[in-house]
C-alpha cells in the first residue's frame, strides 16, 4: 500500500512538473528567436496570446458574436439551413430576429391571400425521407430519434415547368426552381458529392451542377439531372496538353443524366480561373481532370477558345450543335456596356446562350484571393436586375433563362431573386451545410474537420452519406414549400408568378421604393 502511494505521488509530481518544464523551455527558446517581438519580451504570456488568437474564431462563432452578426453566414443563417434539413421544419416562436430598422427588401402581402387548394402545385409522387424528432432537451445533450416520413414534393405543375433551350434537340424541363450550384469533385470530397447527388435525386425536380472539375461517378450516384460545367481549365473535356476536346465533350454529353452545359466565365468570389491545392489532386481527381496527381492547379483567367463576344457566341452555338443540349454561360455582372453588347449581338444574329447564370459578388468558393472576394463583381441584387433589364431592353429576354446565385439560402431570399428577374436559383454553400459543413473556412487547406471540403480519406470518415443525403432532401423540399407559402401570402398561385410588383425596398429612413420594370419575356 505504501509503495502504491509513493508511485502515485511520483506520477502526480511528474504531471505537475511537465507544464513547468515546457514553460522554462519556451522562456529560453522564445527569448532567442527572431521572428516574433511579443515572444521575445513576454515568452509565456505571448504563447497564451497566440493560443487565444488561434481559437478566437471558434469562440466568436459560438459564444460572443450576436446571432445575426457573423460573416459570411451568421449563426441565424446557419440555423435557417440546419433546422429545415434535419427536422424539415421552419417554424419559430415569439418573433423575428431580423433588424427591421435596417434597410432591406420586403415581400408585399395581400389582404386576400390564396388558400392551399388555390395554388398550382404538383404533390406527386410523394417523397420518403427521414427526419429527426426531439424527445428532450438537456443541458449537455439532446435526446432525439430519427423516423421515416412521407412528405409532399411541392413541385411545379406541368404548365408552369421551366424549359431551358426549348428549341434544342434535347430541351431541359424542370418542375422545381431550385438546384445545386457548381461544386467540383476535388473542391468537395467524394462522400459529400455522393450525399448531395443522392439527396437531390430523391427530392426530384431539381439538378446538380458538376462544377468545373468534370463529371465523377459520385455525381452520377443519385441519378439526379446534371448541368455539366466547363471552366477555362477545360477539366473533363481537355486533352493531356490542355486543348479542348470535342470528342470528350460529345462523349460526356451523351450520358443520360447530363441535361445542359454551362461555360463558367466567373463566379462571385473569384472572377478568375479556379484553384485547387496539390494535396487535393488525388490520382482519381487527376484522371477525371486529365492532370498530373498532387500538383496545384490554376485555371486560366478566361477561355482561350474565344476572345470576344462574337467568338464566344459562336463557341456556344457549336457546343449546342455538337451536343444538342441547352448551353449557357455563368457570369458575374460588371460593365453594363459588355452586357449590352451581348444582348445586341444576340438580337442581331438570333444566336446566343440558352441560359445565363448570374452569380453575385457575395458568392462562395473553395479558394480565392481576398481582393477578388471582397471587391470585384457586383452583388447579386445589383447584378441580377441589371442583366434582366439589359436583355429586356434589347428584346431577347424571352429567349434566355436567368439562373440567380449568391446566398439564396431561404425561401424569402429566393422569392426576392425571382421577383428581380430570375427564372431559377442556384445554391452552393447552404447545401454544404446540409452535409455537415460547420463554416470552419478552411476549404482551401484540405483540412475540413467534418469531411466535406476535403479529399483526405480519414477526415471524410466523419461524413455519413446516407444520413446527410436525407438532410439534403429535406432542405430542398422545405425551400420549395416556403416558396409556395410566400406565393400564397402575395396572392399569386405559383412562385413562377413573382415579379417586381411583389417586392419593395425600405431604406434607412423607412421610405418605400418600388422596383421599376416588371419581370417577363420581352418586358
Amino acid at each position: 500500500m505504501f509503495l502504491l502511494g509513493e508511485i502515485l505521488s511520483t506520477i502526480i509530481m511528474i504531471i505537475l512538473l511537465i507544464p513547468g518544464l515546457f514553460a522554462i523551455y519556451f522562456f529560453f527558446f522564445d527569448r532567442r528567436q527572431q521572428s516574433h517581438s511579443v515572444l521575445r519580451n513576454y515568452p509565456i504570456i505571448g504563447r497564451i496570446r497566440y493560443f487565444l488568437e488561434h481559437i478566437g474564431p471558434e469562440l466568436r462563432q459560438y459564444w460572443f458574436i450576436n446571432d445575426n452578426d457573423g460573416q459570411p453566414f451568421s449563426r441565424k443563417d446557419y440555423q435557417d439551413i440546419v433546422i429545415p434539413a434535419k427536422y424539415n421544419k421552419r417554424l419559430l416562436g415569439f418573433g423575428s430576429k431580423r433588424n427591421f430598422e435596417e434597410p432591406g427588401f420586403y415581400i408585399k402581402n395581400t389582404m386576400f391571400p390564396k388558400q392551399s387548394d388555390e395554388l398550382r402545385m404538383d404533390q406527386e409522387p410523394k417523397i420518403m425521407t427521414k427526419v429527426y424528432e426531439i424527445d428532450k432537451e438537456l443541458l449537455f445533450a439532446r435526446k432525439e430519434h430519427r423516423e421515416d416520413r412521407l412528405i409532399d414534393p411541392y413541385l411545379l405543375t406541368d404548365e408552369d415547368a421551366v424549359v431551358i433551350g426549348p428549341n434544342c434537340r434535347y430541351p431541359f424541363r424542370l418542375k422545381g426552381l431550385i438546384g445545386m450550384s457548381g461544386m467540383s469533385y476535388g473542391a468537395l470530397g467524394e462522400r459529400a458529392i455522393e450525399a448531395l447527388s443522392t439527396g437531390l435525386g430523391r427530392a426530384g425536380g431539381t439538378w446538380m451542377n458538376t462544377g468545373e472539375g468534370g463529371i465523377s461517378d459520385y455525381h452520377l450516384k443519385g441519378n439526379v439531372d446534371l448541368i455539366m460545367q466547363i471552366g477555362p481549365g477545360l477539366f473533363g473535356v481537355r486533352t493531356k496538353d490542355g486543348e479542348f476536346s470535342w470528342e470528350l465533350l460529345k462523349k460526356k454529353s451523351e450520358l443520360e443524366q447530363v441535361k445542359a452545359i454551362e461555360l463558367k466565365f466567373a463566379q462571385g468570389a473569384k472572377t478568375r480561373g479556379g484553384h485547387i491545392e496539390a494535396e487535393k489532386v488525388t490520382p482519381e481527381i487527376a484522371k477525371i481532370r486529365n492532370l498530373e496527381p498532387y500538383q496545384s492547379v490554376d485555371s486560366p483567367n478566361r477561355f482561350n477558345e474565344f476572345t470576344d463576344t462574337v467568338s464566344m457566341i459562336e463557341f456556344v452555338e457549336e457546343i449546342r450543335s455538337v451536343t444538342g443540349l441547352p448551353t449557357g454561360i455563368k457570369i458575374v455582372a460588371g460593365h453594363r456596356s459588355e452586357l449590352e453588347e451581348l444582348a445586341r449581338i444576340m438580337k442581331e444574329t438570333g444566336k446566343g446562350p440558352d441560359f445565363i447564370t448570374v452569380d453575385g459578388g457575395e458568392g462562395g468558393t473553395g479558394a480565392t484571393y481576398q481582393e477578388l472576394a471582397d471587391s470585384v463583381g457586383l452583388p447579386l441584387r445589383s447584378g441580377l436586375p441589371l442583366v434582366h433589364d439589359v436583355l429586356s431592353k434589347f428584346g431577347v429576354r424571352d429567349r434566355v433563362k436567368i439562373i440567380a446565385s449568391g446566398k439564396l439560402f431561404t425561401p424569402d431570399r429566393i422569392a426576392v431573386a425571382l421577383a428581380m428577374g430570375a427564372d431559377l436559383v442556384h445554391i452552393a454553400r447552404a447545401f454544404m451545410v446540409t452535409v455537415g459543413c460547420i463554416m470552419a473556412q478552411v476549404c482551401h487547406t484540405n483540412n475540413c474537420p467534418v469531411g466535406v471540403a476535403t479529399t483526405d480519406p480519414d477526415l471524410q470518415k466523419a461524413l455519413s452519406i446516407d444520413e446527410k443525403s436525407y438532410r439534403v432532401t429535406n432542405y430542398l423540399v422545405s425551400l420549395r414549400e416556403g416558396l409556395y407559402n410566400l406565393a400564397a401570402a402575395s396572392g399569386i398561385e405559383s412562385p413562377v408568378e413573382f415579379s417586381r410588383r411583389h417586392i419593395v425596398y425600405k431604406d434607412q429612413f423607412d421610405r418605400l421604393h418600388e422596383i421599376n420594370s416588371v419581370k417577363g419575356p420581352g418586358a
